[in-house]
């Protein structure tokens, strides 16, 4: 198992350096992320088409960002060749970023679906589900972001978790608008653009829980990804691996 700490003693300060500036980057692009994730669910519910377009807008900024950081990793395996747990957060920070822009894309989806539903004018159902699964991804993306600063596995467990309950409540709501659509023909072009933003909610929680799974196998030393959550929970709280 490591910690901050044991990611900080080399014989080459300018290593510690560049390890913590590269962590230090996907926690920045972490952090706009999860603001363009909130703002694009704001604009769709408040019906803000400036705020919406500003999302779309700092989708160049994410893209550059990603590009920034996979440069930073590549580097640093070039010229350091790290090893152990420094190879593992190289590895966890170039996977995770490619998390994150995907994370940005489907903010952008939803912020179009937001400027569409404006332009139609009538507020269609579904509101309630995306504030409600809006509020429960985003609280996914902060704490799998939050368990990567402070290489919490057992904090990035439960994120994956709760993944399940995302998944759960994306199909209720999906079963519920399709209900509704076919009792009102007239309301099927607004209801489309909710389940279509719904849908990039959902991804959003899946994305959010890849980067969980990250900071496990940074942490545990163990790759997680497809073994389930039973198992996934007794390798974060049983032994550890170096």
């Amino acid at each position: 198992m490591i910690n901050k700490d044991s990611l900080t003693h080399h014989i080459s300060q300018q290593f510690n350096a560049e390890l913590e500036e590269v962590r230090s980057h996907l926690l920045a692009m972490g952090g706009l992320v999860e603001k363009q994730v909130n703002d694009a669910v704001t604009s769709l519910i408040e019906a803000d088409s400036g705020l919406a377009q500003q999302v779309r807008e700092i989708d160049d900024q994410i893209n550059q960002m990603e590009r920034n950081i996979d440069e930073e990793c590549v580097r640093i395996l070039a010229r350091r060749q790290p090893a152990a747990s420094d190879l593992r957060l190289i590895i966890s920070i170039s996977k995770s970023v490619i998390d994150l822009e995907r994370i940005g894309d489907e903010a952008t989806k939803i912020a179009k679906r937001a400027i569409l539903l404006t332009e139609e004018g009538e507020s269609p159902r579904g509101y309630v589900e995306v504030r409600h699964i809006g509020d429960q991804v985003r609280k996914m993306v902060q704490q799998s972001l939050d368990a990567f600063a402070r290489f919490d596995a057992e904090l990035a467990l439960s994120v994956a978790q709760y993944d399940k309950t995302v998944d759960r409540e994306y199909k209720t709501a999906l079963r519920e608008l399709v209900t509704y659509m076919m009792e009102d023909p007239r309301s099927i072009s607004r209801v489309l653009n909710v389940i279509w933003a719904l849908r990039s909610l959902e991804r959003i929680g899946d994305h959010a829980r890849n980067i969980a799974e990250l900071v496990i196998y940074l942490v545990r030393g163990t790759d997680v990804k497809h073994i389930g959550l039973t198992r996934m929970q007794e390798e974060v709280q049983g032994g550890a691996k170096e």
